[in-house]
């Protein structure tokens, strides 16, 4: 797999999740300050940073690379499938979009001050959050010894996430989340259904060069999954 491959899958689903991290972090804020919100994030973050190098190290110990292959396929498919099911229910309208203006005052309601509590909220938002960015930082970057690259290209998303925020300082609800969730579930769901059948003996043509051809493959097959839900929605509307 090429690094432009890690670097686009892990970033882009990192930007998702960081996405839904800041909008929890900026909702505490403004509750109990930025100093003990950015507190928590900086808590959780280092938390994350320590899975990182840890689960890392652990999958690379003494396991075999089929073994490997198994596991992370298995994991990526079904991680990737969620997201991509989520995104087409989304786009064809049968599921609301996912709105961060809502999500910012339900947390703001939620907290009512109380510092403590504020404080956990940020933390757990987003270690939550930065859990699915960890599990495709060490599921991709174990698969590829490439765990820097990963956590470089998770890292790059959190600082533009953060720099966004800051010049903002709004719920970013303008990032195109759905379409980045469509595109990123069919990559992660490509890169599983390759190493899901590679580990259990497929040579696939052309190699690495056929995981283009199932993203393509399964952004093609998510769109008419689209087209078919809406078309259904207004003949169910139409009776």
């Amino acid at each position: 797999m090429s690094p432009w491959q890690i670097v686009t899958a892990t970033g882009l689903a990192a930007i998702v999740e960081w996405v839904e991290a800041f909008t929890i972090v900026l909702a505490v804020a403004l509750t109990i300050g930025w100093p003990r919100a950015l507190g928590a994030s900086l808590a959780a973050i280092v938390t994350l940073v320590v899975m990182t190098a840890v689960g890392g190290s652990l999958l690379l110990a003494g396991i075999d690379i089929q073994w490997l292959q198994a596991i992370v396929g298995i994991f990526l498919l079904f991680f990737g499938s969620r997201w991509l099911a989520k995104a087409i229910a989304r786009a064809a309208g049968r599921v609301p979009l996912h709105d961060e203006e809502k999500a910012f005052a339900k947390t703001q309601n939620l907290l009512r001050g109380d510092v403590s509590a504020a404080w956990l909220v940020a933390y757990k938002g987003v270690l939550l959050e930065g859990l699915e960015v960890w599990l495709i930082v060490i599921a991709l970057g174990a698969q590829t010894h490439t765990i820097d690259l990963a956590a470089a290209a998770a890292a790059g998303a959190l600082v533009l996430v953060a720099l966004a925020g800051a010049i903002i300082h709004r719920p970013l609800r303008r990032v195109p989340e759905n379409s980045m969730k469509f595109f990123v579930g069919a990559m992660i769901t490509a890169f599983g259904s390759y190493w899901s059948l590679h580990a259990l003996g497929l040579q696939w043509p052309g190699e690495d060069a056929a995981i283009l051809a199932l993203v393509a493959f399964y952004l093609l097959t998510g769109i008419v999954a689209v087209l078919m839900l809406r078309t259904n929605k207004v003949r169910g509307v139409a009776a």
